[in-house]
């Protein structure tokens, strides 16, 4: 009878290592993901409102033959809604192996820094509120704050699970 040991897998960069950001913004705040995650970047099209979905969750879309469910960061981060506007766009993202659709108030830019250069967020900001494990760090841009994002640990397997049946 043998025993597998099971390792915990670090996915993030190491000390030094040149990562790239997507940053985008939402409710006046900059965030960031890795440029990895990010398939795609499309304009607001018809998004198909689902029955019994979680209100963070605006329906689902078609692109190109695939369906994709539709989060709405404003509403899974508890933000007050604003109106979509010209500037505001849908992120494809990779989040654990499934495509899923992120709106945001407006893609920045792609950057390009050091590791290194991100922080780590105060253990208060991310102990104080449940389900902020998802904020891996904070980076000095431009004068602001740019809040990094790791998508994977954004959901619960349940979240996850669920929008698989949608």
């Amino acid at each position: 009878m043998s025993t597998l040991a099971l390792e915990k897998v670090d996915n993030r960069p190491h000390q030094g290592e040149m990562i790239q950001l997507v940053s985008f913004m939402l409710a006046e705040e900059e965030y960031g993901v890795e440029v990895l995650k990010v398939r795609e970047i499309i304009r607001m099209p018809t998004i198909t409102k689902m029955p019994n979905a979680p209100q963070h969750v605006e329906g689902i879309i078609n692109l190109r033959g695939k369906v994709i469910p539709i989060v709405s960061l404003r509403r899974r981060f508890q933000m007050t809604g604003n109106d979509n506007d010209n500037q505001t766009r849908i992120m494809i993202m990779d989040v654990s192996g499934e495509m899923t659709g992120f709106i945001v108030d407006a893609v920045s830019e792609v950057i390009r820094i050091q590791s290194g250069e991100i922080q780590p967020p105060p253990p208060i900001v991310v102990a104080g509120a449940l389900g902020q494990e998802f904020i891996t760090g904070v980076f000095n841009h431009a004068d602001r704050l740019l809040i990094v994002m790791d998508v994977d640990r954004m959901f619960s397997d349940e979240e996850r699970n669920g929008f698989g049946e949608l």
